[in-house]
């Protein structure tokens, strides 16, 4: 018997390990690859009338095709219509998806708590002459400044701070008013949550993170069933080259395979290490939405499925941070999140997040969950010396 197909893949009736082990494969030819080696082509041959699906390296690829339609069988499986656009990286995901949906006079809300990289885009928005309002993750907080907004912009869970909002509630709010609405999904990723099945019209990710896991390439992606808001997204992309390497798109869609193993093993170590940290009388301001008294808890347990590989707490001071990330010795002083290898960082260095000097984020990696404990505990006694 042959293998599934890729149309075989998308139902519903399969589980997320089947699917993101087969998302995106070719039909089965008899002594070819079951996925295909990347395709390096600035050009292709192109006889007579440009027509056809490839013509030139910056508007598709071969490679980009098997990926986008694995990310769109992950985000919207068994659904018919959604497009998928990969991008060089999460923030030219995000920029696309801002700088074609707004034009001069627009109004956009975007979360006061979201990525840090956030503000430069509303001082950039603002400069085009876009109207730029924000709010708080937490409490829904963003239908206070929704009324006349061409986009609403939601991050759950928020980065660093851990608050999620309810995403149907909003896109209901949004939609009311004529409100487009996009969903940043890099935390979750599909496995954790469907951010179109929630309503939404746009979900938007890096795929730098978990969704690929090593921590070895850039990527990002929007996926739509606006056929019309996606024909610009194209478009943006096509002006600015913000294009995937071939190499990191093989690369990208080769990590999917174990995007259900590891999003299992990271996130339910998370949750053993959110439950050894709440114990200890240094750690403050404790986050993790897995924990059933978590401020998040409740709206998390409705729209996410997984609970994500990230941690966040405080420690008394920055001095003491330091130490304890110091006093580490499996987990690396680094900044991003989502690898298979834990990485934290005081993510008050950066500047831009409104946390205190004693703030850690921590990934959690696919380390032995009662090593890791372990190595979290005993730096933390390490540091109080």
């Amino acid at each position: 018997m042959g293998g599934m197909t890729t149309g075989e893949t998308t139902g519903p009736a399969y589980g997320d390990g089947t699917r993101a082990v087969r998302a995106g494969l070719p039909e089965p030819v008899r002594h070819e690859p079951t996925l295909p080696g990347p395709v390096f082509a600035a050009h292709f041959h192109l006889p007579g009338e440009p027509t056809g699906p490839y013509t030139y390296g910056r508007d598709e690829n071969p490679t980009w095709t098997h990926l986008e339609r694995a990310l769109g069988e992950l985000e919207a499986p068994g659904e018919e219509g959604v497009e998928t656009l990969a991008f060089a990286s999460g923030m030219a995901a995000i920029s696309a998806v801002l700088f074609s949906q707004l034009r001069a006079g627009d109004s956009v809300v975007l979360p006061s708590d979201g990525y840090q990289v956030l503000p430069l885009v509303a001082e950039q928005l603002t400069a085009f002459g876009i109207e730029v309002r924000t709010a708080p993750t937490g409490d829904d907080a963003q239908l206070d400044v929704l009324e006349g907004a061409r986009l609403l912009w939601i991050e759950t869970p928020s980065n660093p701070g851990l608050d999620v909002c309810d995403i149907r509630r909003l896109v209901a709010a949004a939609h009311a008013r004529g409100t487009l609405v996009a969903v940043d999904n890099t935390l979750a990723t599909p496995l954790g949550q469907r951010p179109l099945e929630l309503g939404a019209d746009f979900s938007v990710a890096s795929g730098t993170k978990m969704l690929t896991g090593h921590g070895d390439l850039l990527l990002g992606y929007v996926a739509s069933a606006n056929a019309g808001a996606m024909a610009a997204v194209r478009r943006w992309r096509k002006i600015v080259g913000a294009i995937p390497g071939p190499m990191e798109a093989w690369l990208a869609h080769r990590s999917l395979a174990t995007l259900r193993l590891r999003a299992d093993r990271q996130s339910a170590t998370a949750l053993a290490v959110a439950e050894a940290l709440r114990g200890r009388p240094e750690v403050s301001g404790l986050r993790y939405p897995g924990l059933s008294d978590d401020p998040s808890h409740r709206i998390a347990a409705r729209q996410m499925r997984r609970f994500g590989c990230v941690v966040s707490f405080t420690l008394p001071s920055r001095a003491r941070a330091d130490r304890f990330l110091d006093a580490l010795r499996l987990v690396d002083d680094a900044t991003s999140f989502g690898g298979v290898r834990s990485t934290a960082e005081r993510r008050g260095r950066w500047g831009g997040d409104a946390v205190p000097e004693g703030f850690i984020r921590l990934s959690v990696g696919a380390e032995d969950p009662e090593d890791l404990v372990a190595d979290l505990l005993g730096a933390l006694d390490t540091s109080a010396e």
